[in-house]
């Protein structure tokens, strides 16, 4: 198993807990959003490894609120780790894919990019085109042995949300909150088995599909959703101050 972020000191924590359990895992400092960097990465995998059999494309950027307050700069940045990278990705593990003759790559997309999300406008727009390319790609790779999901999840109870309830828009809030395990699993069944997309919640994701093929009924179902998510959100604001109000 290899694990790459930018971080390294998270990275390694996470290394040094997998080997605890009996993984073999290589740990690799790299920001994705690189294209020589990511192929530096692939190729010390394969050579660590003796090939590549998955590809997970999990990195994730966001820059919440109203888009004038960012410069352009910062949203390029989301476009490029959250689009581009594992565009550039699924490219250059192919021809390793194609040497073991089967293989798998699951995108970790996002409800954000089955139904519009106001205030995440960069965000959303990545994850409706990553669904894109996915989607595109298993048209392209019909027939090859490889196979290539997404896996789109709502909010999911990790600091990429938790950290910084203020910016993240009330409606998010409104529907159940899924663990990292959660998301895991879906990505692992993904991976062996190729299914075309997993989405958790399901039932959100069932409104979501509603809500952008009938804006209409998103209009009606929008103030009702904000209000739910805004009193779900002071509840999770509680339970991390330690319940103080």
């Amino acid at each position: 198993m290899a694990l790459a972020a930018r971080g390294a000191g998270p990275l390694t924590e996470l290394a040094t807990e997998l080997e605890q359990g009996g993984a073999r895992v290589l740990s690799v400092p790299t920001d994705v959003a690189h294209p020589q960097a990511a192929q530096r990465l692939l190729a010390h995998v394969a050579e660590r490894f003796g090939g590549i059999d998955v590809l997970v494309n999990n990195a994730g950027m966001n820059k919440r609120g109203p888009i004038e307050r960012y410069a352009p700069e910062e949203l390029a940045a989301v476009v490029q780790v959250n689009l581009t990278a594992p565009i550039v990705l699924t490219r250059l593990v192919l021809p390793y894919l194609r040497t073991r003759g089967r293989g798998a790559v699951v995108n970790v997309a996002s409800i954000a990019g089955r139904v519009p999300v106001g205030h995440e406008a960069v965000y959303s727009a990545t994850k409706f085109g990553l669904r894109a390319f996915t989607f595109a790609m298993q048209e392209e790779l019909h027939g090859s042995g490889i196979t290539i999901s997404a896996v789109s999840p709502g909010p999911v109870e990790t600091g990429f949300i938790m950290e910084n309830l203020a910016d993240v828009p009330d409606v998010v809030f409104a529907q159940p909150m899924s663990s990292a395990e959660d998301v895991a699993k879906l990505i692992l069944d993904c991976a062996a088995d190729g299914t075309p997309e997993r989405v958790i919640p399901q039932v959100t994701g069932y409104l979501a599909t509603a809500a952008y093929l009938f804006p209409a009924l998103r209009d009606v179902m929008l103030p009702m959703m904000e209000k739910r998510g805004k009193q779900a959100k002071e509840e999770y604001r509680k339970k991390r101050s330690g319940g103080a109000a």
